[in-house]
């Protein structure tokens, strides 16, 4: 897709192997291009986090509408139905299971809003089922599911958006065009700097599952535990059975930008990373801090990436977003939509700018003309964004340097390390890694 640049979807296939996942509901293809009124119908999974977003992005649209909700938590679930009615004045379907809604003709458009260990089965079912699909960052759980996902969308020729919004934002393509055009001279090196503020978030224990949670359907395709509010909902987060820690949260974004802004469209070959918990005695499982660090020898090029969790300084005024560095200047990027730049020793200020996108238009845009060469965001940088975190925190788990082999997507010569390239499933949530 011509939005990665020097990458065409097809090349990106080709480099590295893969077969099309294999799927465990019937294919189910809509027997209508779009809903009633010509719009499109979405159908919202996940409700209790950024699905909120989600409701209000498509609400902005004209020719969108928000047909069903989902979510497997039904006090979640009937809460936001009642809050949309009542706002918007229009009813949506509620259903608890998923499954039912890759069932149902009338959806053309599942949006993807859940726990990350959902995101890529769903977006494989959604794709099987002829829906084309909105993802939520990280697009994967494990750097496996990456690939899959982008056989899904092949071979069911769907339309796959990944939420990195920060590609739909006007600032960051001439961010961006400026790093190509060498503004900052040779840009050999981006930082990504995810400071945020993270507090201790205790030790809840277990108990039993709460009324009107179908826990079932919560853990999916992960292992399944007693049921603990240490990650039902949100801190699941920092839990390795559903989460990646905050380089796979907030950080996607930040390795999306790295990748896109060096203009690497592979992974790299050498993979550091240490941390570690140092501030609370919880149960978070995921490091509090991160330094991970990514070479690539062939491009001259190397991605460096922070986690801090609480009192920290900021880098030029960043505490979430990115750094690059060339041979002329840097350019400071902060948040989703403004960059600024600093030309020669005397850091004299260069062209900076601050505006939005709206990466939801540019979804449905992509929908409405069955074409995926327009999209922002495709389904290959759910592959390169997540999996470049991924490859971090199999090197922090590891505890060692590791060598990857970005044509075989294997680590050389690591057993241990190639393990946790995926996981094992839960039947009957069950995504096949061949």
């Amino acid at each position: 897709m011509k939005h990665l640049d020097h990458l065409s979807r097809r090349d990106f296939i080709k480099n590295s192997a893969g077969a099309a996942a294999a799927l465990t509901i019937p294919t189910i293809i809509p027997s209508s291009a779009f809903g009633a009124n010509d719009k499109v119908r979405v159908a919202v999974l996940g409700l209790n986090g950024r699905g909120k977003n989600h409701i209000s992005g498509y609400s902005n649209l004209s020719n969108v509408e928000l047909a069903t909700f989902c979510d497997p938590d039904n006090n979640v679930l009937q809460k936001v139905a009642q809050d949309f009615e009542a706002k918007s004045g229009k009813k949506v379907k509620t259903e608890q299971d998923l499954r039912r809604v890759m069932e149902d003709k009338s959806i053309d458009v599942v949006s993807i809003a859940t726990p990350n260990h959902w995101h890529a089965l769903a977006t494989i079912w959604a794709c099987q089922a002829g829906k084309d699909v909105y993802v939520e960052k990280p697009g994967s759980h494990n750097f496996a599911e990456g690939r899959k996902m982008i056989d899904a969308a092949r071979k069911y020729n769907r339309i796959v958006q990944h939420g990195v919004q920060l590609r739909s934002s006007e600032a960051m393509k001439e961010a961006v065009k400026h790093l190509r055009d060498g503004l900052i001279g040779n840009v050999y090196m981006a930082r990504g700097l995810v400071y945020k503020w993270r507090p201790d978030i205790g030790n809840k224990g277990t108990e039993p599952v709460p009324e009107g949670l179908n826990y079932d359907l919560w853990t999916g395709p992960a292992e399944m535990k007693p049921f603990s509010r240490n990650y039902v909902h949100y801190n699941w987060h920092w839990n390795w059975n559903y989460g990646n820690g905050d380089i796979g949260n907030q950080g996607i974004h930040e390795t999306d930008l790295c990748m896109w802004g060096l203009g690497v469209d592979t992974f790299p070959e050498k993979i550091t990373s240490a941390g570690g918990k140092f501030l609370w005695d919880d149960c978070q499982e995921t490091p509090e801090v991160l330094s991970s660090t990514y070479i690539y020898p062939k491009e001259k090029k190397i991605i460096e990436f922070e986690v801090r969790p609480w009192m920290t300084n900021k880098e030029d005024g960043v505490d979430i977003g990115n750094i690059f560095y060339g041979s002329e200047g840097y350019m400071i990027v902060k948040g989703y939509d403004f960059y600024e730049t600093f030309l020669g020793r005397e850091r004299k200020l260069g062209p900076t700018r601050k505006a939005g996108g709206d990466h939801y238009k540019n979804f449905i845009d992509a929908v409405v003309a069955r074409d995926s060469s327009i999209l922002n965001g495709p389904v290959e940088t759910a592959h390169l964004s997540s999996g470049l975190a991924h490859l971090g925190n199999i090197a922090y788990r590891t505890g060692r340097a590791l060598t990857f082999d970005p044509k075989t997507e294997k680590f050389v010569g690591d057993k241990e390390a190639n393990a946790m390239l995926t996981r094992k499933y839960r039947a009957p949530y069950v995504l096949d890694v061949v």
